[in-house]
């Protein structure tokens, strides 16, 4: 990373904190925690040492993340949902933030369709029960045939299990339309998402009377479920609709963009937190705790035992 060091890009990280996410007390808190942690640190930005700076991070945001030598294209990461008039932020890396604004690559809906949106699994199991596995939230334009031609396939199930354990998180559209089908036919508003200058409603749509599923429903998580996948879990068990199973999740509840911090490191930014409409706050830091604690492999065993 030639002469990089941990404070150059502890430095800018900061500055971007600073720039995109709404001032609050976390905000200062998440600045303050690396100007301490690294501030003047003169060490070479080795892949290792940005860990460090990683780990110090989620003592604050979990969604904070450093990539060294990331790839040239960046995948869209759970958090936000993605924006297809990017703009590519300080590529170089060696200036101040500027007034270009980072946003996510518009998805490929050719590789979506191909991965039939991270629909992984629906099944009608041999007891009546309807087991759904989602392993992400594609843009909700592209996942939603996927998601309603699975949820059609549960109804009529006497039971609904929903596996969210390897869900890593993507578009809250999704989680919508995914809480819309369980939540019932009328919208319910899920959360208000707080930006630095504007806050946005995410809400369930209206679906035609009698088509929500009604079912018990169980879901599945663990310390792969992150994020929108975490989002998904909390807004439902915050209303009382599910019993969640497995393990605590990570504690991601923040929304975030990519920031490019030199040409060799690639940084996942805060830029917005979420408020569920429930229960007032979020999952950040403390994950969604199961109500029947298990180890995550064997979650589904306990929710079919």
């Amino acid at each position: 990373m030639g002469s990089l060091t941990v404070g150059d890009v502890a430095g800018r990280l900061v500055a971007w904190c600073d720039r995109l996410m709404p001032p609050d007390e976390r905000r200062d808190a998440l600045i303050a925690t690396l100007r301490a942690g690294f501030g003047g640190d003169d060490r070479p930005a080795t892949a290792e040492r940005l860990a460090e700076v990683e780990r110090l991070a989620w003592t604050v945001s979990r969604h904070v993340a450093l990539f060294p030598d990331p790839p040239a294209t960046e995948p869209h990461p759970p958090g936000d949902e993605p924006d297809p008039a990017r703009t590519e932020a300080d590529p170089a890396g060696e200036e101040a933030p500027t007034a270009d604004e980072p946003a996510w690559p518009p998805p490929d809906p050719d590789d979506v369709r191909r991965r039939a949106a991270n629909v992984t699994r629906v099944e009608r199991l041999p007891d009546g029960t309807g087991l759904l596995r989602i392993d992400g939230l594609d843009a909700v334009g592209l996942a939603q045939p996927y998601v309603d031609a699975a949820f059609g396939l549960l109804r009529g199930a006497g039971r609904i299990v929903l596996d969210l354990r390897r869900n890593g998180g993507g578009d809250p559209g999704t989680v919508a339309l995914i809480a819309g089908w369980l939540l019932g036919d009328a919208s319910v508003k899920l959360s208000d998402v707080v930006y630095r200058d504007r806050v946005r409603q995410w809400w369930t749509p209206e679906r035609p009377p009698g088509t929500a599923l009604r079912q018990d429903v169980d879901v599945l998580v663990g310390p792969g479920t992150f994020s929108s996948g975490e989002a998904l879990a909390y807004h439902l068990r915050s209303r009382g609709r599910v019993r969640v199973i497995g393990e605590a999740t990570p504690g991601a509840a923040d929304h975030v963009l990519p920031v490019r911090l030199a040409p060799t490191v690639l940084a996942h930014v805060p830029n917005a937190r979420v408020v569920d409409a429930v229960s007032g706050g979020n999952w950040e830091g403390t994950g969604v705790p199961p109500d029947l604690p298990c180890p995550a492999d064997e979650a589904l065993d306990r929710a079919l035992g």
